[in-house]
């Protein structure tokens, strides 16, 4: 599952393999928690969070990993030395075994992009 139909995101999380589920259902529930203010959307088939119209967070079952993006370079520039040795894209952190996700340095991460508006890459 790349890239999904799904019309909410509650029915996406429905969608991915069970294997995976519990950890992206995990995700969801701290994006609801952390991104007060910002509006829940599924773009590009994937959830994501946006503050006025525009993503700065989403997260998806890739097909060979849990993938979470980070659009704000600002946050990821603040926290670089947390994020060394984890696999990382331009702006998306991979995961490919569930039972690996940092859900402390997830939470810290929708704090910091939350706290305040910035470029998104």
């Amino acid at each position: 599952m790349v890239q999904s139909r799904a019309d909410d995101v509650d029915s996406y999380l429905t969608e991915v393999p069970q294997e995976r589920r519990e950890a992206l259902t995990r995700l969801c529930e701290l994006c609801r928690a952390e991104l007060r203010g910002f509006t829940e959307v599924m773009a590009y088939g994937m959830p994501a969070y946006q503050r006025d119209g525009v993503t700065e967070i989403a997260f998806a079952s890739q097909k060979r990993y849990i993938s979470f993006s980070l659009m704000r370079s600002d946050i990821r520039d603040a926290v670089a030395e947390r994020l060394a040795g984890h696999d990382m894209g331009k702006g998306c952190l991979r995961v490919r075994r569930p039972a690996l996700i940092d859900f402390t340095l997830v939470r810290d991460l929708l704090r910091a992009t939350a706290a305040r508006p910035g470029k998104i890459c």
